[in-house]
């Protein structure tokens, strides 16, 4: 696939803090692309320099082709933008929200009022386009600011942590709408988020810390260099498990053993047979693999 997204030796620093450190990645055009870190780890600072709206100190950010540094104003055509925070104007009604953004792009009149019905269609806001913003819950803001960041179909949509706080209802809607949109328009998603399941999903993986780019891969290359297998272990006892001399944790009604891979599995279960009478093999997730890369929780803190 081509590279829509092309990040060289990217370097950042804020006086003696060096938020970006030699950073390299590339996106694919239509692919969905998490981006994760913990707060601090250098992701903001990322999307505010591929945003153009951050200068950045050394290496190269191209978009479509065409270099940041150079041609921001045709790339801020390309790029739809959800914040984390919500950018709407809250004593303005829902259209003439994004009315004023269509406006920007040259999208008005018939054009606009076009647009406008693909998109309440799409996220099922036609019926709270005359409210206030200010008196939206936070789902129906979210799907406005979901709105507002393709008014112009964008060639890439940029999700900062866009589903932070939503209910799985109004999550789920979300990412039917994206993922349609990826599949009928070939658009680009790049994406940071906070839930594994999210990036799970997610086409590739990069995890940053410190600035630094520590892993990258897909989510099932990632796993696979990252942990092992779990074998759930039902009806046992811990002193039986301990005689299998590997890594285990004590769950509520169970015992989770880790192990190398499922080969390891397979000799465990032969050469135990008694002891594996209820019991479930499942692989390391995303949470494992972000742990194993940064000696963090993606919601913080250090590995104990």
């Amino acid at each position: 696939m081509r590279p829509i997204i092309e990040i060289e030796h990217l370097n950042k620093s804020f006086g003696e803090i060096r938020a970006i450190q030699d950073l390299s990645f590339q996106v694919c055009e239509g692919e969905l692309f998490a981006f994760l870190g913990v707060n601090g780890a250098g992701k903001s600072t990322t999307i505010h320099i591929l945003c153009g709206q951050l200068a950045h100190d050394s290496g190269s950010v191209v978009i479509d082709g065409c270099r940041v540094d150079k041609h921001a104003e045709a790339i801020k055509r390309e790029l739809g933008v959800v914040y984390q925070s919500s950018v709407l104007d809250k004593p303005l009604t829902v259209r003439d929200n994004l009315k004023t953004r269509a406006a920007l792009y040259g999208l008005t009149g018939r054009a606009f009022e076009e647009r406008l019905k693909e998109l309440a269609d799409l996220l099922s806001f036609g019926d709270i386009l005359k409210r206030t913003v200010g008196k939206l819950s936070g789902g129906q803001r979210r799907r406005i600011d979901i709105a507002r960041a393709l008014i112009h179909k964008p060639k890439i949509l940029i999700l900062d942590e866009p589903t932070t706080g939503l209910d799985p209802q109004t999550r789920k809607l979300l990412w039917q709408v994206i993922s349609g949109l990826r599949r009928s328009e070939r658009m680009t998603v790049f994406l940071t988020t906070h839930y594994m399941q999210e990036a799970a999903d997610a086409d590739n993986v990069v995890i940053l810390d410190h600035g630094r780019l520590v892993a990258q891969g897909s989510p099932l290359e990632l796993k696979n260099r990252y942990t092992g297998d779990f074998v759930t272990i039902y009806g046992a006892q811990e002193t039986q498990i301990k005689a299998l001399n590997v890594p285990y944790e004590v769950l509520r009604d169970a015992i989770r053993v880790s192990v190398a891979n499922t080969a390891a599995v397979t000799q465990m279960i032969l050469a135990n047979p008694t002891l594996f009478h209820d019991y479930e093999v499942t692989k390391g997730n995303m949470d494992d693999v972000f742990l194993a890369a940064t000696g963090k929780k993606l919601t913080g803190g250090e590995k104990k």
